[in-house]
């Protein structure tokens, strides 16, 4: 017995083991079929179908979901937890999951048969949460291997299932202990061979869905025996241990012992039932009717925080002061009278303020034994709720800065604009120039902060360009100096062979500036920033293993600092927005918020690496850009308005359309645009432009251009643009709007479109305006 006792004691301590073994026999037997020589058609007609028998029986042994499909989509192989995860051998990405989550698992399929592996998070299927790794395998790569592994595990009772039925349960039946499994419902899940034998008198019958109560009676007196077996057979003394509190019909772990009509030894029992709680992975401790410990095992030791050598004497000792006494009124509650459970939300003396949940039965016939009880860790359920929430909270403050900032720019425009009509009535010098020239440098400042409340968001306008990050680093590098003190140096290096990347300068410089400036309040006493720029090929991502980083060639930024770093917890904060660690009035909060959104936004990766006392590094990596000649073509087309120059000539002429929805900003549009020499017609909305258009178009006073709001009610600027286009498909239009352009130019499919971002200045418009024009003589 003691030796059965050991050997699962071993093969639950060396589940990890196991399991890497398992994974490394999956992966064996992968690659022998995939390297196997190609086959003719003819071959592959008289194929062994067993190969694939072989595959799948090593599969079945893995404790991840896994599933082969050819390059025609088809279902090769899947194992057992593929099958029962999913509800039997569905294809994917064509999978029973929600919230998008075969879109997800598309992506990831094309990135593996394109880059040779794909990666899918957050696969939801009701309470179970997924992620996905696709590998693309086989000697031609006709393959691609999905593995399912699950994040959120909803109910222990799978692993019960596979313990009892399998070396687990062996070990319990030759111990004595017969173990069954039983759903909510009272049907067996799963059972071990010494409850088969005496339930049936055979080790080999299928009982796995037969209501469990069958096997079993009782007489007058509560003595439970075997159906089989009759009166005359050994009774057995049962224990109930549920595996879900939150249901009233839970299912359950089920131990049955012999009583040998009440003749074994109440210490004996006792020492039984200790041995088999021991081998248990749930956390479970016997006290006595005074709710001193008798026995605890190590999953409860190690949940309470209990400390090697430490022995405590009540379960309230491991508690916090204010819930000690609950506990234990429980304990002596639960110790007399009829068996009863329940369960109780306590905050242990370790645990943080986090509660646990403590389950409480009473148990009899075991001596000094009175009750059982049993502690769920949910340290990891709780910060996964925890960050969902907070990812939510953070989504609806994104959606919020999105929404105020657009507001804000449409007053912002007319604030400017207003100002620069009165600075064209005002020379320098006049008792009025300054005060007007302050009030449009607040505006600007404003405009600033609206700038990285999008930022936040990712919903700031951004003006990419293919550019070399040396270049950017040089130009922003005499600038970061003057920021800097005279006792901290900075250090710039450039590696070679650097790939073109795809951003915006200007926001680019602001990521920089805004990590220098980090940098150089960590060092208070002196240090060294350092900037770099370095290559990363995608055989280096590859061999890197990264979760995070699409396998692909990238140019990486990395400024680092030998300040005082960053603790271990509060890194994980630095990106929240609002978050800071500076004293009242030396910091919004939002800086590293705003780089972390730039960067998002400009689809590249941040990662930050800190050490108390050595410093702390940020890497910040962009995709290399290769622009195709179908993109080169399309940018072309939608090249944005070229930045306003003093030297440029604003006047023109021109018959120009404007459809503004905001008064204030139509106002200052229209004056702006009639000083500079163009005849005007405006309109509040989509409907209402329609109409304008079908009176001027047919005669001689015809539209030249068409300037519109993107976000208006009733009919919005893309879909009354797409509807002029219909009738009159060379007229070009130039969009305003404080959204990003990125995001609308994926929804507006429309060729000679240009973008001014707000707010914008009178210059800014007639300059655009006349650019398009001139453009258009063309």
């Amino acid at each position: 017995m003691l030796a059965s006792l050991g050997l699962l004691y071993w093969q639950v301590q060396n589940v990890a083991v196991l399991v890497a073994f398992m994974a490394l026999m999956i992966s064996a037997a992968a690659l022998v079929y995939f390297m196997r020589p190609q086959s003719s058609e003819s071959d592959l007609e008289h194929a062994d179908p067993a190969d694939w028998a072989v595959t799948r029986m090593v599969a079945d042994q893995s404790d991840i979901g896994l599933a082969i499909t050819d390059r025609a989509g088809r279902l090769v192989c899947a194992n057992e937890l593929f099958t029962k995860w999913f509800n039997g051998p569905s294809v994917p990405p064509e999978l029973p999951l929600q919230g998008g989550g075969n879109e997800l698992l598309a992506n990831a399929g094309r990135a593996a048969w394109r880059d040779g592996r794909g990666y899918a998070e957050g696969l939801r299927r009701g309470a179970a949460e997924y992620n996905a790794k696709v590998v693309r395998a086989g000697q031609g790569d006709e393959y691609l291997l999905w593995q399912f592994k699950p994040q959120i595990q909803v109910d222990v009772i799978d692993e019960m299932v596979r313990m009892v039925g399998g070396g687990g349960g062996r070990s319990l039946s030759e111990s004595g202990i017969l173990s069954v499994v039983i759903g909510g419902e009272g049907r067996i899940r799963a059972s071990n061979q010494a409850f088969a034998l005496r339930a049936t008198g055979g080790t080999d019958a299928n009982i796995t869905g037969r209501n469990f109560i069958n096997f079993l009676r009782s007489d007058d007196k509560g003595t439970i025996f075997f159906e089989r077996e009759g009166r005359h057979g050994t009774p057995v003394r049962l224990f109930h241990i549920p595996l879900d509190r939150d249901k009233e019909k839970a299912p359950a772990l089920i131990l049955l012992i012999d009583d040998d009509g009440g003749m074994v030894e109440r210490g004996k029992a006792l020492e039984q039932v200790e041995s088999m709680l021991s081998l248990l992975p749930l956390g479970l401790a016997l006290t006595d009717r005074d709710g001193r410990f008798l026995f605890l095992n190590e999953a409860f030791a190690q949940t309470a925080g209990i400390g090697e050598g430490e022995q405590p004497l009540y379960p309230g000792d491991l508690m916090i002061r204010d819930d000690k006494s609950a506990v234990a009124d429980a304990v002596r509650r639960y110790a007399s009278g009829p068996a009863m459970a329940g369960d109780l939300a306590v905050r242990l003396r370790h645990g943080g303020e986090e509660p646990v949940a403590l389950g409480i039965a009473g148990v009899r016939g075991l001596g000094e034994a009175a009750v059982l009880l049993s502690i769920k860790d949910n340290s990891e359920e709780s910060k996964l709720k925890t960050q969902v929430a907070q990812a939510t909270k953070m989504q609806a403050v994104g959606q919020l800065a999105g929404g105020v900032a657009h507001d804000f720019n449409n007053i912002l425009t007319a604030i400017i604009g207003h100002c620069d009509l009165m600075l064209l009535r005002h020379a320098p010098g006049d008792s009025d120039y300054d005060d007007i020239q302050q009030v449009k440098n607040n505006s600007n400042r404003a405009a600033g902060l609206t700038r990285q409340l999008l930022a936040f968001s990712r919903q700031q306008t951004l003006r990419p360009q293919v550019l070399q990050l040396p270049d950017v680093v040089a130009d922003v590098s005499n600038l970061l100096k003057r920021l800097i003190t005279a006792n901290i140096e900075l250090d710039v290096r450039h590696g070679r062979n650097l790939g073109p990347v795809r951003a915006d300068p200007g926001q680019l410089e602001q990521v920089i500036i805004n990590l220098g400036v980090n940098a150089r309040d960590a060092m208070p006493n002196g240090g060294i920033i350092s900037i770099s720029t370095k290559s990363y090929t995608a055989s280096e991502i590859r061999a890197s293993k990264s979760d995070i980083l699409p396998i692909g060639d990238y140019t990486a930024l990395i400024v680092s600092d030998t300040g005082q770093g960053i603790s271990p917890e509060i890194i994980g904060k630095i990106f929240d927005p609002f978050f800071t660690t500076k004293t009242v009035g030396k910091g919004t909060g939002l800086g590293l918020s705003t780089v972390y959104g730039i960067i998002k936004q400009s689809g590249g990766f941040i990662f930050a690496d800190s050490k108390l006392g050595t410093g702390t590094t940020f890497s910040i990596y962009f995709p290399v850009h290769r622009l195709t000649a179908e993109q080169a073509e399309k940018a072309t087309l939608n090249s944005p308005p070229v930045k306003a120059s003093a030297k440029k000539e604003l006047w023109g002429t021109g018959h120009i359309l404007l459809v503004e929805d905001e008064d204030m900003v139509r106002a200052v549009a229209e004056r702006a645009l009639v000083r500079q020499g163009y005849t005007l017609i405006t309109a509040c909305d989509g409907e209402e432009a329609l109409e304008q258009l079908a009176q001027h178009m047919g005669g001689e006073e015809q539209f030249d251009l068409i300037v519109s709001d993107v976000v208006m009610p009733n009919m919005d600027g893309p879909a009354m643009a797409k509807q002029a286009r219909t009738q009159y498909p060379d007229l070009p239009i130039l969009f305003m709007s404080g959204y990003a352009e990125e995001q609308l130019r994926n929804s507006i499919d429309l060729d000679n479109v240009a973008f001014l971002p707000k707010p914008f200045s009178v210059a800014q418009i007639a300059e655009a305006v006349g650019e398009i024009l001139a453009e258009h003589a063309k």
